[in-house]
């Protein structure tokens, strides 16, 4: 067998989504013998990963599987080792710096972009 990091992606509708497109993309680590039995298993993963659930203003919110749009292999499994890489191109730079602040702050240690200007 080998390892293979695949992304799902669902989309996520609110209601009638009159709202911000919003999409879940996930990394998902799959053991399959090719890249072909990797995609076949991810996107059995989506297709059984789709939900539905009503929210506090009984609106229906749904995951909604859309396709795997990416396979990786990965040749050995080290640590520290990149599994996935996406360059950002944020409209404003000093709000993005808040956000990435924010999300690392809840591991309770100090985060290297808490040196960061702001």
């Amino acid at each position: 067998m080998n390892w293979f990091v695949a992304k799902v992606v669902y989309q996520i509708i609110s209601g009638e989504g009159n709202h911000a497109p919003q999409f879940d993309e996930q990394l998902r680590l799959i053991s399959a013998t090719s890249k072909a039995d990797a995609w076949k298993k991810a996107n059995d993963i989506g297709e059984e990963g789709q939900y539905a659930f009503q929210n506090q203003q009984h609106q229906k919110v749904e995951w909604k599987f859309i396709n795997v749009p990416e396979i990786y292999p990965i040749s050995e499994l080290k640590d520290g080792m990149e599994l996935y890489s996406r360059i950002e191109e944020p409209g404003n730079v000093a709000d993005y710096l808040a956000w990435l602040r924010t999300k690392s702050s809840q591991w309770n240690t100090p985060s290297p972009l808490a040196f960061l200007p702001s």
